[in-house]
């Protein structure tokens, strides 16, 4: 059993504490010295804490790797209002003397009534051909594991086990609600969209142990992945309108709107451009309660600095309770100016 959660840090400040992790970074740098130190990024389910190792480093800084679990001894502190772990004692452990469940996190979220509610809203598609294609990956059993468990991307939002799916029912309620306010809008195909826009993240993404990229991830991204996945699909369908295989094919790949997102096209037609925009829209509102809920502890309402959204964001709930006016720290300040 774990003894000690990223999320306990706050009750342990100043203390000792021997735990386990899975390294989700590792990087072995120089001090002014010259001799080596260790720079860590450790996670469990509840979180991430960056951990420091500065002594005794060439006993250790190679029997262990990314994405292996190790087993450390150190010191709790804080450092930029950020916990931090100062390492003394680290080793690998054995996947036997660990529970799997203790370091990825997971949406909290019922993953069942998830994958109902989705089965719901592909139920409710009137269109015979594309209800038939999306029940079909439904029916996929080895498919159906994969998309129920896996995250929707590595760090920058629904970074956790279900979060794939997680994100794709909370964009069908936004698709299903935003089509009713525009007439023109084929709902049917919005929602076909955004079922498949994501998912070759399936096999993009690794999430065994730590979340990082699969080889095929790596070298073909996600969407010819997933233009794969589909037309394995497709074939399978006698008949399929070959007019609502080239809609669907540009829904997929234009879905991130902008060529310097990786884009290959521009969204052309109205659900193309409103599944870009409702998937970037969640994408944002998730990155932005994660990082409400990293920043719980602090007293500001202001969060550390955002790298996927490049500011600092105002917490409004705290805002609104404080009886003192917000400052932004000045270190998010500058980070924000870099």
């Amino acid at each position: 059993m774990k003894e000690f959660f990223v999320r306990d840090a706050a009750q342990q400040e100043n203390k000792v504490v021997t735990t386990s992790f899975v390294v989700s970074n590792k990087q072995i740098k120089s001090k002014k010295s010259g001799e080596p130190y260790l720079d860590l990024t450790l996670m469990d389910r509840t979180g991430t804490i960056q951990a420091k190792m500065w002594d005794n480093v060439e006993e250790c800084a190679y029997s262990f790797e990314q994405d292996d679990f190790v087993k450390v001894k150190g010191l709790i502190n804080k450092y930029n209002q950020r916990w931090q772990l100062t390492i003394h004692k680290i080793r690998k452990v054995n996947d036997s003397e660990i529970d799997f469940s203790d370091y990825l996190p997971k949406t909290s979220k019922d993953i069942d009534e998830l994958w109902r509610t989705l089965g719901e809203f592909v139920a409710s598609i009137a269109n015979p051909f594309l209800r038939q294609l999306l029940e079909m990956f439904m029916a996929d059993t080895e498919f159906a594991r994969s998309y129920r468990n896996a995250p929707a991307a590595k760090t920058l939002h629904h970074a956790f086990i279900g979060g794939l799916l997680d994100h794709v029912v909370s964009l069908f309620r936004s698709c299903d609600l935003v089509a009713r306010n525009y007439e023109f809008i084929n709902r049917d195909l919005l929602l076909t969209g955004a079922f498949l826009h994501d998912i070759g993240k399936v096999h993009e993404l690794s999430y065994a142990r730590s979340f990082s990229y699969t080889t095929e991830g790596q070298l073909l991204g996600h969407m010819i992945i997933e233009l794969e996945m589909l037309h394995s699909k497709l074939a399978q369908i006698p008949d399929f309108p070959p007019q609502l295989k080239i809609l669907i094919e540009h829904l997929i790949i234009s879905h991130h709107g902008q060529y310097e997102f990786g884009s290959p096209k521009l969204p052309m037609f109205p659900e193309a451009l409103m599944l870009h925009y409702l998937d970037d829209l969640d994408s944002k509102m998730e990155a932005m309660r994660a990082q409400f809920e990293r920043d719980a502890e602090l007293d500001s309402p202001w969060t550390a600095y955002n790298s996927a959204l490049a500011r600092p964001l105002l917490n409004t709930c705290k805002f609104l309770n404080s009886a003192q006016p917000a400052e932004v720290n000045a270190e998010v300040i500058e980070a924000s100016t870099e």
